[in-house]
């Protein structure tokens, strides 16, 4: 105990003279050794360490450029305060500055130079950044106003600590110019709250795009004359404001295709009116989809008179002369519009036909076509198929990959959970962008966006375990009240709950993705064990795990600050207790057996299938969810092993009466 007292003296002496000699941010700088690189999502073209992490002192300088709109300049202010700067002043004086802008800018050059960073040979990329943050300077400089957004995003994940940024150098852009999300699933649509949340979340992983196209609106598709009502239309303008605020191309979508007169000059009007009403909110993307339609009967005779019998081919030429005009006529004549996106009525294969071939030839080429894959949800997608889709559109395609949508039959009782995979790197090349079609449950679909946004960013780069972990730590956040360590913890729960809902369906009878890889692995090895005469060893290995699977909906409940995502899961956190527990009872049913406790194994085992009864009649929450069912927990994995585990038991020979036994402890 003297001989540690001493050292920790010798240690303080040391720190008090450094801290004498040298300024405090310098002082933070050589007391603390460089860590690894940390975790941002999505992962940058490049990072590197510049040196130890960068000391954040009470008082922070910070230096507004050109080009830096309130947003960012408010989410700048909150990451400093957040790494424990007290005072954020412009003028002369504080340890530490904080320089912002466009990389045109001199002063934002100067101060990259002076962080350590690497001033860019070239231009910038579209909404690529530099950034540097080494000694007592940090810099943040983009291409345009998105690049200064995103390396103030990426400056949010460097906060290594309290008074502590990560001391990197990044030099990153997009690969795909649009990267989000198309609400464009059947159901219960979102919430305003919801979108209004999605929109935010949207700006933290660097997309750019919403897509409004929610096949129950009412007003999007089947009454898609009618206008807005005001209140809805009041909505309408804060959601556009909020997609503005973090950089987010709101793209309204209208639907016409099920009742449309194509030639009727009316019909053209009404389309009009309903772009012209959200045009005046500020949206300046707009899209037209005609998927899900019948393109081989006319909707009004006027349409047969023009285009002639129906058929894929003359609904090709009417939905060309459609949407040239409301590109053409419409958006060419007002300011600031992007140009028109549609899905096609044939949007999910790669085989040419007249209907392909007619847009192909007549579509004004800017127009964006958005495809689907190789199938409606397509298992992978790969650079060939989109070098074909290419071909066939003649352009380079908008995919709208349905995943984690899970509003058909295959996916009932399912949230989707898996990571964002089977998408070949390089797609970039032949994509003009990506947009994932959600869930009805919002919060939740943001496990498999988080993959989706790094994907777009950097489909090079991707990794599609690093980027569900990464949605994990996202997900928990820092709830309110949690106690050190804790995070962690819930952490570790929602990688479980997350693989319990693994099952990535297709609209066949097999899955693109398998169910609980983690648990079936384990339970793999646990059999292996078993059968290998090591039964004590297989339960004492396995025990931890159920024990996990048993306390994660609590540690979820408890540790998730993201409400929303607690609120979507509920029905599927209920249904993992009782599946846990039906687990833990099983395992020490096997135990029980071991040692001869046939009547207490058995009482387990019933608990067990009480448990799992139970467990099967809770069913997703009316009204939001499409299709609605009963929830399913690691199906075909956990209740097919706790079916085996009580079959194997009736079938064995009674071992000798003995004591009563305890529960096995699973911890």
């Amino acid at each position: 105990m003297r001989s540690r007292s001493s050292t920790l003296a010798r240690v303080t002496v040391l720190f008090t003279l450094l801290a004498l000699l040298l300024p405090t941010g310098a002082a933070a700088t050589a007391a603390t050794a460089p860590g690894p690189l940390p975790v941002v999502t999505p992962r940058p073209q490049e990072m590197s360490r510049i040196g130890a992490d960068v000391h954040v002192p009470d008082r922070v300088r910070l230096v507004i450029a050109d080009g830096v709109d309130r947003p960012t300049r408010d989410l700048i202010t909150s990451v400093l305060r957040r790494a424990g700067a007290s005072r954020i002043q412009g003028g002369a004086g504080p340890k530490l500055t904080v320089t912002v802008g466009r990389i045109a800018d001199p002063r934002v050059v100067r101060a990259l130079r002076a962080a350590g960073g690497r001033v860019p040979g070239g231009p910038l990329p579209a909404e690529g950044y530099a950034l540097a943050a080494g000694g007592t300077s940090v810099a943040l400089a983009g291409a345009d106003s998105d690049g200064v957004y995103y390396a103030a995003q990426t400056l949010r994940q460097l906060v290594s600590g309290h008074r502590a940024i990560a001391s990197v150098a990044v030099a990153d852009h997009p690969l795909m110019p649009l990267r989000g999300v198309i609400e464009g699933f059947y159901g219960s649509p979102w919430t305003h709250a919801e979108r209004m949340d999605q929109l935010a979340f949207y700006g933290d992983v660097k997309m750019n795009t919403y897509i409004y196209a929610p096949k129950d609106d009412p007003y999007h598709r089947e009454k898609w004359r009618e206008p807005y009502p005001a209140a809805k239309l009041a909505e309408l303008g804060e959601l556009v404001r909020q997609a503005t605020d973090h950089h987010v191309r709101f793209t309204f979508a209208v639907s016409p295709g099920n009742s449309i007169c194509y030639s009727d000059p009316a019909d053209i009007a009404a389309l009009e009116a309903k772009l012209d009403a959200v045009y005046d909110l500020g949206v300046r993307s707009f899209s037209m989809p005609l998927d899900d339609i019948s393109y081989t009967r006319w909707n009004c005779e006027s349409d047969r008179a023009t285009y002639g019998d129906p058929s894929s081919k003359a609904a090709a030429e009417a939905q060309s002369d459609l949407l040239n005009t409301v590109q053409k006529a419409y958006l060419d004549e007002r300011a600031d519009t992007r140009p028109l996106q549609m899905v096609p009525t044939e949007y999910g294969d790669v085989t040419d036909t007249p209907y392909k071939r007619v847009l192909r030839e007549r579509l004004d080429t800017r127009v964006e076509v958005m495809w689907t894959g190789t199938d409606v949800v397509p298992p992978r997608i790969t650079v060939a198929d989109a070098e074909r889709a290419a071909g066939v559109w003649g352009r380079k395609v908008f995919v709208w990959d349905n995943y984690p949508v899970n509003d058909y039959g295959q996916a009932e009782g399912r949230l989707l959970l898996a990571p964002y995979d089977a998408r070949e790197p390089g797609l970039h090349r032949q994509l003009s962008g990506l947009v994932l079609n959600p869930m009805n449950q919002a919060a939740a679909s943001k496990v498999a966006l988080f993959g989706g946004a790094d994907f777009a960013w950097n489909d090079t780069g991707y990794d599609a375990t690093r980027t569900w972990e990464a949605a994990a730590r996202h997900l928990a956040g820092s709830a309110p009240g949690t106690r050190p360590g804790r995070s962690d913890d819930t952490v570790r729960s929602l990688l479980a709950f997350f693989d319990t809902q693994h099952l990535a369906p297709t609209f066949g009878s097999e899955p693109w993705q398998p169910q609980a890889p983690e648990l079936a692995a384990r339970l793999d090895r646990f059999r292996t064990a078993w059968e290998a005469g090591h039964e004590r060893t297989a339960l004492r290995d396995l025990c931890p795990y159920a024990r996990l699977l048993a306390e994660a909906p609590e540690r979820i409940r408890a540790g998730v600050a993201d409400r929303g995502f607690v609120a979507d899961s509920a029905p599927w956190l209920e249904a993992l207790s009782l599946w846990g527990r039906a687990f833990e009872r099983t395992l020490d049913a096997l135990g029980a057996r071991l040692d001869g406790h046939d009547a207490d194994a058995a009482r387990w085992f019933a608990e067990a299938a009480a448990d799992a009864r139970r467990a099967g009649e809770i069913r997703t929450i009316p009204g939001e969810t499409r299709p609605e069912g009963p929830v399913r927990i690691a199906d075909g994995v956990l209740d097919t092993f706790i079916a085996e585990s009580a079959e194997s038991a009736e079938s064995a020979e009674p071992a000798e009466p003995a004591e009563p036994a305890e529960p096995a402890e699973t911890g």
